[in-house]
């Protein structure tokens, strides 16, 4: 178990009363904790006390993040990376599906899928002869199997294992071995170096939207306009936001990363609780800032 629910429960309860600065007493109660378990389990989850998860939740840290101006090789090319939370800025294989398979809605298409468990809630992945086609947060597993049976009305669904797949698991596994301070098993370290390959249904203009997201580091945000810029369609922000929307791989392209200009997180398509979970994870990870010597 990740405790996700509770994390997120506390996070909901944090962003409804930040205008009071709720206690640690009043955010464990929320949630229906004692203090002491409830400071034990986020710390366990996030890697920091909840008062320092807060201020990398802050639109003050936002907008720092914002100011920051990360490089294409930092995101690529970084050597030495002692987590896997970062891998997939490395390793991440995109491949868009041909037009006969994106305009026949999957048909002659074998789609595996798997519901798998994962630090930030249970999650739905399903993968192609070619690879992952979607990740998709599944708090509704029923509601999750629809839409993805939505999104390719002709191909045949099977609830089975995959090699993409188990390279999805070993990839979450890696980053709950990370949270905990373990060492990856040698089996999901090696399939984390392999990488995963990517086969989606896109738009060209989707595609370069979600190469561009995979540039975007751990610990880092982009925003809208930004990413206009960096594939060369400058006036394009709002166009970007719908391809943003669209992708159908969370987690992995990262789009939870892209923010308003205002340091605001703005929505998420699987919820702005989960958004916030997963940047200040990130943040708490990649990007320590100055912080109070005192904590709750």
């Amino acid at each position: 178990m990740h405790h996700y629910n509770k994390i997120a429960d506390a996070i909901a309860y944090i962003h409804a009363n930040h205008t009071g600065q709720p206690s640690l007493d009043n955010i464990a109660a929320a949630v229906h904790l004692s203090p002491f378990h409830f400071q034990r389990l986020f710390t366990e989850w996030a890697g920091v006390s909840p008062k320092k998860f807060l201020q990398y939740i802050s639109l003050q840290h936002a907008k720092g993040l914002l100011a920051k101006d990360y490089t294409v090789e930092q995101a690529t090319f970084e050597t030495g990376l002692s987590g896997t939370s970062r891998l997939h800025d490395m390793f991440v294989n995109l491949e868009a599906m041909t037009p006969g398979e994106y305009r026949n809605g999957g048909e002659a298409l074998t789609i595996r899928y798997a519901f798998i468990d994962t630090v930030f809630g249970p999650m739905l992945a399903a993968a192609t002869e070619k690879g992952v086609c979607s990740i998709a947060f599944a708090d509704d597993r029923a509601a999750a199997l629809k839409e993805l049976t939505l999104q390719w009305p002709n191909a045949a669904f099977i609830e089975s294992a995959s090699p993409f797949i188990d390279d999805v698991k070993a990839y979450f596994s890696g980053i709950e071995a990370e949270m905990k301070e373990e060492t990856p098993s040698p089996a999901d370290k090696a399939k984390s170096e392999k990488g995963i390959r990517l086969h989606v249904k896109a738009t060209p203009f989707q595609l370069k939207v979600w190469e561009a997201l995979l540039k975007v580091p751990a610990g880092q945000v982009a925003t809208y306009s930004r990413i206009a810029r960096e594939i060369d369609h400058p006036k394009a922000a709002r166009a970007v936001g719908t391809a943003v929307g669209d992708n159908p791989v969370a987690y992995l392209i990262p789009c939870h990363r892209v923010i308003k200009s205002t340091g605001l997180f703005g929505g998420y398509h699987w919820g702005p609780v989960r958004k916030t979970a997963m940047l200040g994870w990130e943040c708490a990870k990649n990007q320590p800032v100055a912080l109070s010597s005192t904590e709750d």
